[in-house]
């Protein structure tokens, strides 16, 4: 029910900005600018590219807002699709050079520094392997398993039907399993259980 009031929501503040109502775009952009930014980061592991990315794709947004047709597409089915085709073309583009300096801030909630840096050596080893992968396995991993959507909405942002989107997740995560598997115990994974 919250997903649907949401998605209800955000095409409703849509048209309101196409109107003119400025505050529906603040409100638009402050709900929609950190669910891009993470798409956009995870992807490129770049902070400066995520957030000119970002700003692309809401710019992208605010130019078709008076020519939205609320009945083809959700707002974020569309956010997605835009930041990952931008996403994509700066890989290409870099011949997938992602800047794996651009680690991590430490959670604020790390019980200690030893395992704010652990974290981000996992978070840097994880994005390392994302970028090896072909760019729709890693797409559809990052979607599953880091913004925690289901499958077909997956395959709505992918423009490709449930069971690709499955093949795509079951390959990316083998992927990753064997890239990252000689590296356990240097990530801090000892027992056989991680």
């Amino acid at each position: 029910m919250a997903q649907a009031q949401t998605t209800a929501d955000d095409a409703a503040l849509l048209a309101a900005f196409a109107a003119g109502d400025r505050q529906a775009a603040l409100v638009l952009t402050q709900r929609l600018t950190p669910r891009v930014m993470g798409q956009a980061y995870r992807m490129l592991g770049n902070r400066a590219e995520a957030e000119d990315v970002t700003q692309e794709a809401m710019m992208r947004l605010w130019k078709i807002a008076p020519d939205w047709q609320a009945e083809r597409a959700q707002v974020t089915t569309w956010l997605y699709r835009v930041v990952a085709n931008l996403c994509t073309d700066r890989l290409r583009k870099s011949g997938r050079g992602v800047a794996l300096d651009a680690i991590a801030e430490p959670e604020d909630d790390a019980p200690s520094a030893a395992d704010g840096l652990q974290t981000q050596a996992r978070a840097a080893a994880l994005q390392a392997a994302l970028a090896d992968l072909p760019d729709r396995q890693a797409q559809a991993v990052a979607l599953r398993h880091l913004e925690e959507l289901g499958n077909p909405r997956i395959a709505e942002i992918m423009d490709t039907n449930v069971r690709t989107v499955e093949s795509l997740i079951a390959r990316g995560k083998r992927a990753l399993m064997a890239k990252l598997s000689g590296r356990k115990s240097e990530l801090g994974y000892d027992d056989d259980t991680g």
